[in-house]
């Protein structure tokens, strides 16, 4: 089974309260493998008032919560039967599982509160020979050079014209040979 986020529905107000509880259920019921994070959206936000700079925290979403985790029977009960949870979005109700949100759509979430991805692995080593798979390099091999966990970018030298010319690219773009 795969991970996905979840948008659950919580009395608004009480989200960071949920978010506690959901993370003190998880730990106390072994749920660690099934559930993995639990975020309320929020952003920075900078008002000023009477001639004085204030920043703050405001919630993107008031009264939802985002689970990043794997539907199960289990993981759904734990998070349904806690504490100010009203429900998930996406379930029809009447014991129905809920529908996930779409990548791209907890991506842009996630972007927009500056939380980054969980790093995707990578089994590439220094020196390994590689192949590009896509962009520009496409079909290009090399050899990689340098790997850059934070940016989740990598360099790779590829033979271009007889000299060693070095690339960087996106995790995805190359395989191993």
């Amino acid at each position: 089974m795969e991970k996905n986020w979840y948008a659950v529905h919580t009395y608004s107000g009480y989200e960071n309260k949920v978010r506690l509880n959901l993370e003190k259920r998880i730990e106390s019921m072994g749920m660690e493998d099934k559930i993995f994070r639990i975020i309320v959206p929020e952003e920075e936000e900078t008002e000023v008032k009477d001639g004085k700079r204030k920043t703050s925290m405001k919630k993107v979403f008031p009264g939802y919560v985002l689970a990043e985790m794997v539907m199960t029977d289990d993981s759904w009960f734990v998070v349904r039967n806690t504490p100010g949870v009203t429900g998930f979005v996406g379930s029809s109700g009447s014991g129905a599982k809920p529908t996930p949100l779409l990548p791209e759509e907890a991506d842009r979430v996630l972007k927009r509160m500056g939380v980054k991805e969980s790093a995707p692995e990578i089994d590439f080593e220094l020196k390994e020979k590689v192949n590009v798979t896509e962009g520009p390099f496409a079909n290009f091999s090399g050899t990689v050079e340098h790997i850059d966990l934070d940016k989740q970018k990598i360099k790779v030298h590829v033979n271009m014209f007889g000299r060693e010319t070095p690339v960087e690219l996106e995790f995805t773009q190359i395989e191993k040979l």
